[in-house]
Formats: structure tokens, C-alpha cells, sequence
């Protein structure tokens, strides 16, 4: 298969971007925005609609350009050039494939445009066609033959025939059914896997970013907020917005003095939180603790609360069946809005609407916020 490029040196970015801007006329769609993605890793922008990820990626791939900044990819400057002269290739929420051509001649387009031998081409094809599980029999056929998983794989079969150093995605699974959307996410990460290649992902499905990307960058308002791990990004995160985004959670407004916290309905024998619990963006005498729904142990008799265990009575308000889960919403007195509790799937239920009923979690699993 023939390469499109050279590597970059190891243990530079692929993509170092640093500084951009970007005006629609009079309006500003992203703020100074830095960003860098490592030879061979997987990167998920994440954000609500309008908060300037697709406009990043259109900015990496040269269907928009920064109005200012700087974008280099394997090293060298690519503002101002068109996307055939990058190293990168992207693949649309809106596929694109040609209706009037076969699945063949759709994944060998990029290299009949690079004028790449007949044979070459159909050699590649079929070394693409095995990696996207399509049938050797679907060479013929037309798009429209096709379901809408097959049709996903003849576009990103075709994105990487020319082994592109970096594949954007815009949210190209987005249209799918749940179940075949799980089928393709696990090809997507297998394909990652197999190439070696550079991916940035844009979606909006956030266990979808958790399940593929080694590193996440939450987005608002065309800043970035949070850049890390998914671990970092869901049990680190930067403030209560990243923190209510990435998944559901509780937050706890406390009051704090020194290292100590104290809640009206939060009964924590040693309430103490250790440095690596506080979040950089915290300052204050108050603050929101943050504990993760699947962190919860509920009981419908009271506990004791030892010394590295937090506990809140409550009565249920609502509880909903997910299958592998029940998820209980549980009414405290001094929240706001109710504890959010995820627990293991059962033929009977635990607990009962209206029930009373006692919340306990580890105080290490805690994570302190600003109050935002």
C-alpha cells in the first residue's frame, strides 16, 4: 500500500496547534485553542453543539482556516493549505460515497486521483476491504446496496487506503442504531489499533469518547476546558461543568476550612480531604464534592460510618431499570436536586419509591470543585 507521507520524529506531535482563533465575520467561534495529538493516538473532541469542535476539525483537515495561529502537521505549516495537499483525511457524518460507482472503485478513489497502478489499487482495496470485515463479494456493488454500517466501513476503508497519517471523524456514527453503533465503535478501535494511525474523533456520544480515546478535550464555548486521560477527565475534572458533562454525577455543596468539609446531611467520621482531592480551579471557604453514581453503596438499613466512609439518609423519589443497572434518584435534605445512585442489575428491585434508605461511599473517592 502506498504512503502518503513520512513519519514525523518520535516523540513530536503530529499536530501541534497553538493559539487559533477563528471569526465567522463578526463572530469569534474559537478562542485561542492549543492543542497537540501524538504519533498514533486516539483524541476525542467533546463538547455541546456549538461549542467550535467541528469547526477544529475542519480548521485540521483545510476545509477552514484559522483566522489566526499556528498548525503544523509532521512538523511543518499547513495554514493556507487546501485538504489534498495535507497528510490527513476525514470522514463526514454525511458519508459521501459516489452513488454511481461500485465499492471498489469508492475505497481506490484517493489512489486512481494519486494515479497509483490498476494493480497497486486493487491490491490495496482488497487488503482494506479484509480490515473493514467487508465481504470480497460486495466489490460490485453500489452504495445503495448496502446497509448503513457497510456503507460506514466503504467510507472509512476508503479514508485509509492511502495511509493517511491523521483520520478526523465527524461524528460518523452519529445516525446509526444503538447496536450497530457499538459494532462499529469496536471496528474503529480496532482499526486504530491495526494502522497506527492518528485519529481525531468529534462526537457528541460521550460513552463513545470514554470506550475509543486515549486522551478526551472538553470543549464549551470555543475554549477548551479540560485536555487528559478518560480517566482524568471523569474523576479529575477541571470544574462542575466538565464534571456534569462527562457522564452523570453528584455534587455536594460543602463548606470547607483547611482540609476539612462539612455538609448539613453528610455524616463522614474523619472529614478530611488529602491534597490530590482538591481540584486546581478550587479556592474558597465553600465548595461542591463530587462522587460518581457506581462509587455509591446504598442500604436500606443504617450503616456505620467508619473512618474512611461518608454516609447521607435520604428517601427514594424515583428508581428507573437500565438492565445491567438500576439507577435510584434519592431526595436528601440540603441538595438541590436529588443523589444520583447506579446499582447492580437484580429481578427485584432493592429499595421501593418513598423508601428510606442510607448512602455510603469511600471519602477517597471524593474530589472537591469550585463552587461554579
Amino acid at each position: 500500500m502506498t504512503d502518503t507521507v513520512t513519519q514525523s520524529k518520535p516523540g513530536a506531535p503530529i499536530i501541534d496547534a497553538s493559539g487559533i482563533d477563528k471569526f465567522y465575520e463578526s463572530f469569534q467561534a474559537l478562542f485561542d485553542i492549543s492543542l497537540q495529538v501524538m504519533d498514533g493516538e486516539f483524541v476525542a473532541l467533546v463538547g455541546p453543539s456549538g461549542c467550535g469542535k467541528t469547526s477544529l476539525l475542519k480548521i485540521l483537515a483545510g476545509f477552514e482556516q484559522p483566522t489566526k495561529g499556528k498548525l503544523e502537521i509532521m512538523g511543518k505549516s499547513v495554514v493556507g493549505l487546501p485538504p489534498s495537499q495535507r497528510p490527513t483525511r476525514m470522514v463526514f457524518q454525511k458519508l459521501a460515497l459516489f452513488p454511481h460507482k461500485t465499492v471498489r472503485d469508492n475505497i481506490a478513489f484517493p489512489l486512481k486521483l494519486a494515479k497509483v497502478d490498476v494493480a497497486e489499487q486493487d491490491a490495496s482495496v482488497t487488503e482494506m476491504m479484509q480490515l473493514m470485515h467487508l465481504p470480497e463479494a460486495y466489490r460490485t456493488r453500489y452504495p445503495a446496496q448496502l446497509s448503513g454500517g457497510e456503507q460506514q466501513r466503504v467510507a472509512l476503508a476508503r479514508s485509509m487506503i492511502s495511509r493517511p497519517s491523521v483520520l478526523l471523524l465527524d461524528e460518523p456514527l452519529s445516525a446509526l442504531d444503538v447496536k450497530l453503533k457499538k459494532v462499529l465503535q469496536t471496528e474503529i478501535k480496532h482499526l486504530h489499533r491495526t494502522v497506527g494511525t492518528s485519529f481525531v474523533h468529534v462526537t457528541h456520544d460521550l460513552e463513545e469518547a470514554m470506550m475509543l480515546a486515549d486522551r478526551i478535550c472538553v470543549m464549551r464555548k470555543g475554549r477548551i476546558l479540560q485536555n487528559g486521560s478518560p480517566t482524568d477527565i471523569y474523576y479529575r475534572p477541571a470544574d462542575a461543568f466538565v464534571a456534569g458533562f462527562i457522564g452523570e454525577t453528584n455534587l455536594i455543596p460543602v463548606q470547607i476550612n483547611g482540609a476539612a468539609f462539612t455538609h448539613p446531611s453528610l455524616n463522614c467520621a474523619a472529614p478530611m480531604l488529602e491534597a490530590e482531592q482538591f481540584s486546581p480551579g478550587h479556592a474558597g471557604s465553600s465548595g461542591l464534592l463530587m462522587i460518581r453514581p457506581e462509587l455509591i453503596t446504598m442500604q436500606t438499613a443504617a450503616p456505620q460510618a467508619g473512618d474512611d466512609t461518608c454516609v447521607m439518609e435520604g428517601r427514594v423519589e424515583e428508581f428507573f431499570i437500565k438492565g445491567a443497572s438500576i439507577q435510584y434518584r434519592v431526595i436528601v435534605d440540603g441538595m438541590r436536586v436529588p443523589m444520583i445512585v447506579d446499582v447492580l442489575g437484580t429481578a427485584i428491585p432493592p429499595a421501593d419509591v418513598a423508601q428510606q434508605v442510607w448512602l455510603s461511599f469511600a471519602r477517597n473517592d471524593l474530589y472537591l470543585l469550585g463552587e461554579d
